[in-house]
């Protein structure tokens, strides 16, 4: 395993860190069942996932308070009490729950003891953008970080993102942070944050952590002809998963990149390859290739979903990660038939696209900034139509 500094805290982070929100689940679910809580997680599968991170030398564990439907927290707290003094864990304040300055208090107290600690290492304001920054602000969350990092309650704060880089530079200059966690892969290199707000958090002393290395998988599963093709004519034969983190291991700013492994097997691949994370140790040729990709997926998907389920649970049932994830299969794959009949015979009536009431709920809680209901409207005359 290798390390980099995590900003200014001056502490080494793995370059690979633990994320808890796709932790394997008994039985067999859909993409958003991390997020029902009466879906099990596997916990004798995910203790091992827990025991070989660590035996491999991440340090840094991230969770979140709504992951697997409050139960990430609770697992990992009682997974890593053997090796507290050896790890960094990282939770992050719900926001959406915070109606009032007392209930951060509330929050993170119930947090400290889900996870059975008496101090969180890195403590994120979770999701922050334009909806949602100016009234978390308001009601002191600034403030609110300062007494605990005073009072030896979290040892870093930092904040989660998904918004526009404008809206990224305000926060960032907002408050003295220790780090902040973003999406960043080499799809989405110039979205959101992107490289170059990774740079201007950098030039603060800000550590990074990313999210999504792999988009959600997206990346690397079922792997269009056209681009498998151009990883096949890349002068060094890699699976696409090592060429995915590598790139986002180049980049000498990012301290962590996340692994949302939901196998053991997925995640021995991941540390595997954190054995080699250079920085800056990608050649022309390679970062040549790598926009061939870009590009390549760029003109084949339709809707720029990553699957992370925030915009879940739909009021009216509609499995809108999975009706999307079909959606951009039919193009990606050109499968439109297959996935049709997909979309019939597993999709009750209540979770197809045409349940939907454009109720603009989903939309507030998309990180993506994705206009739902009206992709849903897509899927629908594709499938249904």
């Amino acid at each position: 395993m290798l390390y980099r500094k995590l900003g200014k805290t001056n502490v080494e982070s793995s370059v690979l860190g633990f994320g808890a929100m796709r932790l394997p689940m008994v039985g067999t679910h859909g993409p958003t069942a991390g997020f029902d809580p009466n879906v099990p997680i596997d916990e004798t599968e995910a203790v091992k996932m827990v025991e070989h991170a660590v035996e491999q030398g991440v340090t840094y564990f991230d969770t979140a308070y709504g992951y697997h439907g409050g139960k990430s927290e609770v697992f990992l707290g009682k997974a890593l009490r053997p090796h507290r003094s050896k790890v960094m864990i990282a939770t992050k304040l719900p926001t959406w729950l915070v109606e009032k300055t007392e209930d951060m208090e509330r929050l993170f107290n119930e947090q400290l003891q889900k996870l059975g600690v008496d101090y969180i290492d890195c403590y994120l304001v979770h999701g922050l953008g334009s909806g949602n920054w100016p009234k978390i602000r308001e009601k002191g969350v600034l403030e609110f970080l300062e007494k605990l990092r005073s009072t030896g309650r979290i040892r870093f704060a930092g904040f989660s993102f998904h918004d526009e880089i404008r809206v990224f530079k305000e926060i960032v200059d907002a408050y003295d942070w220790s780090l902040c966690l973003v999406q960043y892969n080499f799809y989405d290199c110039d979205y959101q944050a992107g490289t170059d707000g990774i740079a201007y958090a950098a030039a603060r002393d800000i550590g990074i952590v990313v999210m999504e290395p792999l988009r959600g998988g997206k990346l690397v599963d079922k792997i269009p002809p056209e681009v498998q093709e151009l990883w096949n004519g890349a002068p060094a034969r890699k699976d696409p998963v090592e060429w995915a983190m590598r790139w986002v291991w180049n980049n000498a700013h990012v301290t962590t990149v996340l692994t949302g492994s939901s196998s053991l097997a997925q995640l021995a691949t991941h540390t595997r390859l954190a054995d080699h994370a250079m920085a800056d140790s990608l050649t022309p040729a390679e970062f040549e290739l790598f926009e061939k990709v870009r590009q390549t997926y760029r003109k084949m998907l339709k809707v720029d979903c990553t699957g992370c389920a925030y915009c879940m649970p739909c009021p009216v049932g509609v499995d809108i990660p999975q009706n999307l994830n079909m959606y951009n299969d039919s193009f990606l794959f050109k499968s439109t038939e297959s996935n049709a009949f997909l979309y019939s015979q597993f999709l009750s009536p209540e979770q197809r696209a045409s349940n939907c009431t454009d109720c603009q709920t989903c939309v507030e809680k998309c990180p993506q900034k994705i206009n739902i209901p009206r992709e849903l409207v897509e899927v629908q005359k594709l499938f249904e139509g």
